[in-house]
């Protein structure tokens, strides 16, 4: 499995790539080029860009992933996990920013969306957390990259916090959206708040065979639907609903989603490979990796108070709230934040 690593093997493979890239463009001191970056990023408002340079993929032992890279080859690596029901391209102005501060960008589809497809036909649709973390450590062993700063919301957040939890060798910092997202089947059979269970209806309504068929045949009117309510302040035109949309059109991408939020109830089972890994998460492990929470002012969608979580990480830890009507789709919304507060982490 992809979670069996050979550090040296990797570790190798790593330098030998750094020592190519230095050759291949003329960089002096590719080993110092790992540093953190200058703190000050150019003026980037959200919108400016439409499109990524560059499309991608690679194989993992799972996936044929797809993913956008931008920056340089020798930078150090940052890698961008986006949330439901959005896609890579709520940091397609995060990454340019990122590149023009000397990181390498690293922004995969996760499995179910995009360009990501599954290499073979009978394995299961999986929705459940780890199995899209140890997707990405996987995406990180094929593309021979020891560590990597993480950053994400809402399922990429989550996705980053076990990351950063179960392998924290190979997080070198951490931004998550929304904090600490760890959860499990155990915990999610606690009753909520009649509030706070309102705002999880699409949870409810996965868990139901009409649920399955509504969303099947309506996921683009009812991803616009989420995007207006988690972001109740975020005027975002067609164009740029449209270019996400189109990652929904994956034809894994009702099956992922509906197996998440089933598995979250304990309503499916998950994969047997993956239990090692639940059993770690139920007791709701600490992260020590360094870690800036952020938060925006006008989150619509399903979220703990800052102060709920902040006692769950044991490292160098800062928590930012934005401001200015910002809700679910933080780096989008808020791209020169977002990619500040990468920066700055790696700096901590």
């Amino acid at each position: 499995m992809s979670e069996q690593i050979n550090h040296h093997r990797r570790r190798f493979f790593g330098m030998t790539a750094i020592a190519i890239a230095a050759a291949e463009f003329g960089i002096a001191g590719a080993a110092a080029a790992q540093s953190a970056p200058a703190a000050s990023l150019p003026v980037m408002k959200s919108g400016t860009n439409t499109s990524f340079e560059a499309l991608k993929q690679i194989k993992t032992d799972v996936l044929d992933i797809g993913y956008a890279e931008a920056g340089k080859a020798d930078g150090p690596v940052v890698l961008l996990l986006h949330g439901w029901p959005y896609d890579i391209y709520s940091f397609v102005d995060v990454a340019p920013l990122l590149a023009s501060a000397g990181y390498r960008v690293i922004v995969p589809y996760l499995r179910g969306y995009g360009t990501t497809r599954f290499l073979d036909d009978k394995t299961p649709r999986n929705g459940q957390p780890s199995a899209l973390a140890a997707d990405m450590i996987a995406l990180l062993d094929a593309l021979d990259i020891e560590k990597a700063v993480i950053a994400g919301y809402d399922w990429g957040g989550r996705t980053a916090n076990i990351m950063a939890a179960l392998w924290p060798e190979r997080c070198k910092a951490m931004v998550s959206v929304s904090g600490y997202l760890i959860g499990s089947q155990e915990a999610n059979k606690k009753p909520l708040p009649p509030k706070a269970e309102l705002a999880w209806w699409y949870q409810f309504y996965f868990a139901t065979e009409r649920g399955r068929l509504g969303y099947e045949a309506n996921r683009h009117d009812f991803a616009k639907l989420i995007w207006q309510t988690a972001s109740p302040k975020w005027n975002f035109d067609d164009a740029t609903f449209d270019r996400s949309a189109a990652a929904f059109d994956n034809p894994d991408h009702v099956e992922i989603v509906i197996h998440n939020y089933r598995w979250r109830l304990d309503l499916v089972d998950g994969e047997a490979k993956y239990d090692a890994y639940e059993k770690q998460l139920a007791a709701l492990p600490m992260i020590a990796v360094p870690t800036i929470t952020m938060e925006g002012d006008a989150n619509g969608a399903p979220h703990p108070e800052p102060s709920a979580y902040a006692g769950k990480f044991s490292g160098k830890y800062e928590h930012r709230t934005i401001g200015g009507g910002i809700g679910h789709n933080l780096p989008q919304e808020a791209p020169q934040a977002f990619a500040q507060a990468v920066i700055d982490v790696d700096r901590f």
